[in-house]
């Protein structure tokens, strides 16, 4: 786990320094002279190493690379220390988005909240060292991208850039009852009991019905904000290869829809992923229902950790409410290895630095239509 902050702050941090190889490499990462590398979809070692491995996580596996690549056509790529007929013994895995807009790029995941580098501690700068070296130097990548939970302490030849996230983690462990009373009194547990008075309805499952009420939602709240929403099979491909590991959650006022999400259930954690409502019935508590709904789930199917994701460092109100939810706030620190300074400037979907570039007035007024296909084309490009 990373170590918990009082309040994660956006900073930039760009290190050159020389590069000396032999003091890089531990004894595991010079073992063998190769670094080889696989394709994970197409390898039969991948899910298994991923069930014995402790800190692999739902963005590892499988399911999330198949999503990536059919809906973005992101090819996973991983590099091991391991031969092709030895067991795995540690990975990395990227995927490569190869786009004319932003640039060709290894990123391990895209649109993942976290991805930790597989491999033990003591190995983990030699590895990734050599990575770097391998695939930087061959002045085909604009940048290397990794999102660990724990930020990563590699000394190479490459520009290093930084961008802190706050990271909440719910500890399920304590009985459902005392996960209520861990609840704000009066801005969890009382919008909890109203969404019972109002008798909203709850129900969840992965068919497209659910899917259609949890995307008209996501299109609403995406164009309020100014961005513009990931295109529909995107989550149709989630639903697809997950299977019953991901259940579309929605409130209901009536017949209404009035807030979802989509949870990722991997090993011990529920993954809270996406989120959406409609901000005319926010006062029912229909967001609340759903979160505590999903706890509850957890709780009674035996695992270990809701995880509540990535939030942007500056939304200082969405940080107070997962920290509300009992949830412990650690910092979640993406780095970016690069040639030059300018390689690894960040771009992304931020809703403040879309609002101040005129995308809310935009995103309010164009059809809905074309919103949608903007989407549609500009995500392949972000990864």
């Amino acid at each position: 786990m990373a170590t918990p902050v009082a309040s994660p702050e956006t900073k930039t941090v760009v290190p050159c320094v020389a590069w000396n190889w032999p003091a890089l490499a531990g004894a595991a990462a010079t073992k063998s002279a190769e670094l080889h590398s696989f394709l994970p979809l197409q390898d039969v070692r991948w899910d298994s190493f991923l069930e014995q491995h402790p800190r692999a996580c739902v963005f590892h596996t499988s399911a999330w690379l198949q999503a990536l690549y059919r809906t973005y056509g992101y090819e996973a790529v991983a590099f091991t220390t391991s031969g092709g007929t030895e067991s795995l013994q540690n990975a990395v895995v990227f995927c490569r988005v190869e786009s004319w807009l932003t640039g060709r790029r290894l990123v391990s995941l895209p649109f993942s909240d976290h991805c930790e580098p597989l491999m033990e501690p003591g190995d983990q700068a030699g590895i990734l060292a050599r990575i770097l070296a391998t695939e930087l130097e061959s002045k085909y990548w604009r940048y290397v991208e990794m999102r660990p939970l724990q930020i990563l302490s590699i000394t190479t030849p490459f520009i290093f850039t930084g961008i802190v996230y706050a990271f909440h983690q719910l500890d399920l462990r304590p009985d459902i009852n005392t996960l209520f009373r861990n609840l704000h009194k009066s801005s969890i547990q009382r919008k909890i009991g109203r969404a019972e008075r109002e008798r909203l309805v709850y129900r969840e499952g992965s068919d497209s019905t659910l899917l259609d009420h949890f995307y008209g939602l996501m299109e609403g709240t995406r164009r309020r904000h100014g961005v513009p929403p990931q295109p529909r099979r995107w989550f149709a491909n989630l639903m697809e290869c997950f299977g019953p590991a991901l259940k579309i959650r929605v409130s209901y006022k009536g017949d209404r829809p009035v807030a979802a999400m989509i949870t990722l259930r991997y090993k011990d954690t529920l993954v809270y992923k996406y989120g959406c409502s409609d901000p005319q019935s926010n006062n029912l508590g229909g967001m609340h229902l759903l979160y505590w709904r999903s706890i509850q789930d957890a709780k009674a199917a035996g695992l270990r950790y809701f995880d509540l994701g990535r939030t942007d460092a500056d939304q200082q109100g969405l940080i107070t409410f997962k920290n509300r939810w009992g949830a412990a706030q650690s910092a979640l620190t993406y780095s970016r290895y690069g040639v030059s300074q300018k390689s690894t400037h960040f771009f992304d979907l931020s809703l403040r630095k879309w609002s101040t570039h005129g995308a809310k007035y935009m995103m309010s007024h164009l059809p809905r239509t074309i919103v949608s296909r903007f989407g549609d084309v500009l995500y392949r490009h972000v990864g």
